[in-house]
C-alpha cells in the first residue's frame, strides 16, 4: 500500500468532503501517521472511512468523525487540552498538533503505554498521559484546562465534567444511547453553559459511566 497516497485520499475524500477545511487541522492529519497508530491487525485499513477496534472494545473513532470534531473544538496553540480515553493515542497526537499541552486519561494501563511509545516514536513530547477512571470526571487540571473532549460515549454528561474547564472554556462529548448519538460542543460564557449539537455519531460507551435513572414498566 502506498501510505503516502492513502493519507492523501483519506483527506481529500473523508475529512474534507465533511465540511473539514481547517487548514491546521488538516495539516494535522498529513503530519501524523494514522497507520502506525492501529492494531497491526488492521493496519491495511488504517485510511477506511470506519472506525477501528482497539483492546478492551475501544475504537478509534472514523477519521472525518475525528476531523470534525477538531474543526468544531478550534483549538489555539496557547491551550491546553484534556482528553478522556486515550485508546491508540492517535486522536491525542491531533490534538497535541494543535494545542501548547494535552492530558490524556485512560482506563487501561496496557492501552495507555502503547500509546506512549506511538506518542514517543513520533515525538510528540507535549503530552502527558495518565491511568484513571475518568467517566464520571478528572479535576486535577481543573484550573489549566481550556478545552475537554471525551472520545467515548456517555448517556448523558454528568456535571463533574462541566468544573473541569476554564471560563470561556469549551467541552466536547458524544451523547446519547446507541443507535441515536450525537457529538455536542459545550461552552462555558458567563458562569453559564451553550450547548450545540453537531453531529450525529456511534462510539462505545465509557467504562463505569454514570446511568440515568430509567422507568420500568
Amino acid at each position: 500500500m502506498n501510505t503516502e497516497q492513502a493519507r492523501i485520499n483519506m483527506i481529500k475524500q473523508q475529512i474534507r468532503t465533511w465540511d473539514v477545511t481547517d487548514h491546521t487541522v488538516l495539516e494535522a492529519f498529513s503530519e501524523v501517521p494514522r497507520e502506525e497508530f492501529v492494531d497491526p491487525a488492521y493496519r491495511d485499513l488504517a485510511f477506511a472511512d470506519t472506525c477501528l477496534p482497539l483492546a478492551h472494545n475501544e475504537v478509534m473513532l472514523s477519521p472525518k468523525t475525528e476531523g470534525k470534531m477538531l474543526q468544531a473544538l478550534d483549538i489555539k496553540p496557547h491551550e491546553t487540552v484534556l482528553e478522556i480515553g486515550t485508546g491508540s493515542g492517535y486522536f491525542t497526537a491531533l490534538l497535541a498538533k494543535l494545542a501548547k499541552h494535552v492530558y490524556s486519561v485512560e482506563f487501561y494501563s496496557d492501552l495507555s503505554q502503547t500509546a506512549a511509545t506511538h506518542l514517543k516514536r513520533h515525538r510528540i513530547n507535549n503530552v502527558s498521559l495518565e491511568i484513571g477512571n475518568a467517566a464520571r470526571g478528572w479535576n486535577y487540571h481543573a484550573s489549566e484546562v481550556d478545552v475537554l473532549v471525551i472520545t467515548g460515549s456517555l448517556p448523558f454528561l454528568p456535571e463533574a465534567f462541566k468544573s473541569c474547564v476554564k471560563e470561556n472554556g469549551r467541552l466536547m462529548a458524544i451523547l446519547g444511547d446507541a443507535p441515536s448519538m450525537e457529538v455536542t460542543l459545550i461552552k462555558k460564557q458567563n458562569q453559564g453553559w451553550v450547548a450545540q449539537g453537531l453531529f450525529e455519531t456511534v462510539a462505545p460507551i465509557l467504562l463505569y459511566a454514570q446511568q440515568p435513572e430509567r422507568f420500568v414498566f
